[in-house]
């Protein structure tokens, strides 16, 4: 299940740094100038073995430096019709304004589930400031204090209540079969242990009007989506079973935006929005990309959801007709995209022409078998015979004196290639050997596509 949590509010209230702290890292840009968030930031995180993605939405300042309230609002209202929990959140310093009324009237008319945060309560002298926010009439009050984390958890714990456990069938039944001992490799920092499917599903995803629709329905033969050069036609998530030429698997056409009087309505939000959706119920992600355009930065975002959620990945570069090219072009273009996504480089990219229907049939076969290499399972024993020996010639650099010893690994029951590697000083390994790891993992065994997890743990 799919559990988007949205923070909305009036500029400089916090939610960047809100966003920052339920992701657990720093990933939106925090400055004290009202504003700063112009595009959207979308994150992943968990809480109690819950995950959720985050999208911290933006305020808006023009040159003069007033603030857009109906983009404000614009956003509140996007953000009530596409998430599943929204955070409102305001400001205990500055009390409630009259711009917090009027997003609260639009909060009070919605039925999603909705929390009233009260940031910046830094100060017992503050505590009792909260309840001026109860005028609002949006029920329990959180206070916070997103920028050293005071409250958080109390409010995490509320929120991830009736959120959906990722399944641990997989990882009972691999228990049973391998027996794997309690406490050892399969423990809850490895999420996603959903059962994989008898048949991929396939997620077209990418920003509004890469070529997403055409592609759908030159595979399926038939119109079965509305294609128009209007950005984000595509309303909702279509599943359709393909089943040609010896390929078997569920497509899904990731959605645009409601309907055309909203095109011009922040157009990203919706389009990352639904292609979380369907990224977290995918196998494998196709990413479409513009070549005319480029990869942009939005682009790197939904390549960011898609690992982060440790999805496979093909990167198909559309309309490639379109651009002028020379010998070195191909060549110059796909390092560019790797570079972009690096450090995960292990990644097809394929350039077509969905109108010329050049390369499209190579396009899904490369995802069928980026499925297959998701699914790939090495047995313990041949896996250790392999990488001893290449620990053994490039040990871990020893750190504070201390030699770091790698007894063994093993790949873990996860949906998704992860692996455990077993050593006397795990804390003293950094991210660099563990690239080292996974580049040696990627040598021997076909990943290409495929986001793979090492983690370290105590022998």
């Amino acid at each position: 299940m799919t559990n988007i949590i949205a923070i909305v509010g009036r500029p400089n209230v916090g939610k960047s740094t809100l966003f920052n702290r339920l992701c657990g890292g720093r990933e939106a840009i925090v400055d004290p100038t009202s504003g700063v968030t112009r595009d959207r930031h979308y994150g992943h995180g968990d809480w109690n073995g819950k995950e959720y993605s985050v999208i911290d939405t933006g305020g808006y300042v023009d040159q003069s430096g007033d603030i857009f309230e109906s983009e404000i609002k614009k956003q509140v209202r996007l953000a009530i019709d596409e998430s599943d929990v929204i955070l409102f959140m305001v400001d205990a310093k500055e009390g409630l304004t009259p711009m917090d009324e009027d997003v609260a009237k639009l909060l009070r008319r919605s039925k999603k589930k909705l929390f009233l945060v009260v940031n910046k309560v830094d100060s017992y002298k503050l505590v009792n400031e909260v309840h001026e926010f109860h005028r609002l009439g949006l029920g329990e009050i959180f206070p916070i204090a997103a920028v050293n984390g005071s409250g958080t958890g109390d409010l995490l714990d509320a929120v991830v209540k009736d959120f959906a456990a990722p399944q641990s069938s997989e990882t009972a039944q691999a228990r049973k079969n391998k027996r794997i001992q309690p406490g050892e490799p399969d423990q809850p920092d490895q999420p996603e242990t959903e059962e994989p499917q008898a048949i991929p599903n396939i997620a077209v995803v990418g920003r509004p009007n890469a070529g997403k629709s055409s592609l759908v329905n030159l595979l399926l033969g038939k119109e079965r989506n509305i294609v128009t050069p209007v950005p984000g036609t595509t309303r909702d998530s279509i599943h359709s079973h393909y089943q040609y030429f010896g390929l078997d698997f569920n497509l899904i056409d990731t959605a645009g935006i409601r309907k055309k009087s909203k095109v011009s309505e922040n157009v990203e939000f919706y389009s990352v929005m639904r292609a979380i959706r369907s990224i977290e119920s995918s196998d494998v992600c196709i990413l479409m990309i513009d070549a005319e355009r480029g990869f942009e930065a939005q682009d790197l975002n939904i390549f960011s959801l898609i690992e982060k959620n440790h999805k496979g990945v093909v990167i198909l570069v559309n309309k490639w007709d379109l651009v002028e090219k020379d010998t070195h072009t191909h060549k110059f273009f796909e390092q560019y995209i790797l570079d972009q996504v690096a450090p995960f480089r292990d990644i097809p990219v394929i350039f077509t022409s969905v109108l010329n229907k050049q390369r499209i049939y190579k396009a899904v076969e490369t995802a069928v078998q980026v499925w297959k290499n998701r699914l790939k399972k090495i047995k313990t024993a041949e896996l250790n015979e392999y990488i001893l020996p290449v620990i053994q010639e490039t040990p871990p650099p020893a750190a504070k004196g201390k030699y770091i010893r790698i007894k063994y690994a093993m790949q873990l029951p996860t949906v998704y290639p992860s692996f455990a590697f077993f050593c006397n000083h795990p804390q003293y390994l950094k991210e660099p050997y563990k690239r080292f790891l996974e580049n040696k993992l990627r040598e021997k065994y076909d990943f290409t596509g495929v986001p793979v997890e090492i983690y370290f743990r105590q022998k």
